[in-house]
């Protein structure tokens, strides 16, 4: 699976145009608009590698990338809302007996509160951490649906994420990902990383989808119906069409 996702990016006639524009979108997503179609086609990317596909997708489609870029926003934005709440919580919790008890004083109770607050503030970073484990089978279930709510349909996706396949494919992809950004990161001060980075989203992302693949083979599930996407694409679902 690290040599198929490593050149996976790789496998197409139009791979430097698609790293040089990927790239450039990269640079410019501080102008928020073309963040979007990056993340539209992370989404592609996430369909393809569920579909099996051993070939990056090209920047065509732009309008459906855009589309797909800003579903794919709504869904970490609802993710990102779940995971900060029992933050917010915590820190009210905390904040405000400390100002109660700051009030009142005494310093056992102060020591008390500041235990429990550590205590509470590691659950939350669990919640935070177990969240995101089922995050690649969330997003590629979306982009192999094509509904926000696929996202939430915490059947599949529990079923999915349940599996070693999964969770090999999942540590796989953070630990390769991480690898392959660290080393974009040194380089992109002279912008040469700027590609390399834009290389390792696809390459985390095409694990993220076979991940989700392989879970849901594993969990028994039938094969899922890949979403066609647009004509200008060279995607396809498994039942052949466009």
């Amino acid at each position: 699976m690290i040599e198929e996702s490593l050149r996976y990016p790789l496998n197409s006639d139009d791979r430097v145009a698609t790293h040089l524009i990927g790239g450039l979108l990269l640079v410019l997503s501080i102008l928020v608009l073309p963040a979007f179609v990056v993340q539209g086609y992370l989404v592609r990317v996430l369909r393809s590698a569920a579909g099996g596909e051993t070939e990056a997708p090209s920047f065509t489609g732009w309008g459906g990338l855009f589309v797909d870029g800003l579903k794919f926003l709504l869904v970490n934005l609802v993710v990102g809302l779940v995971i900060a709440i029992p933050f917010v919580v915590v820190s009210v919790v905390v904040f405000g007996g400390a100002a109660a008890i700051g009030d009142a004083g005494g310093e056992t109770s102060v020591a008390a509160l500041s235990l429990v607050g550590i205590l509470l503030f590691a659950v939350a970073t669990l919640f935070a951490v177990v969240v995101s484990y089922f995050l690649p089978a969330m997003f590629t279930n979306f982009a192999v649906e094509g509904r926000l709510g696929a996202a939430f349909d915490l059947s599949t996706v529990k079923s999915i994420a349940f599996t070693t396949d999964y969770l090999v494919a999942v540590l796989l992809a953070v630990v390769l990902g991480g690898v392959i950004n660290s080393i974009g990161s040194l380089f992109a001060i002279v912008l040469v990383g700027i590609p390399i980075l834009f290389y390792g989203q696809v390459v985390t992302y095409y694990l993220f989808g076979r991940a989700y693949a392989e879970g849901r083979s594993a969990a028994g599930l039938p094969p899922a119906t890949v979403v066609s996407t647009p004509p200008s694409t060279r995607t396809t679902d498994r039942s052949g069409r466009v």
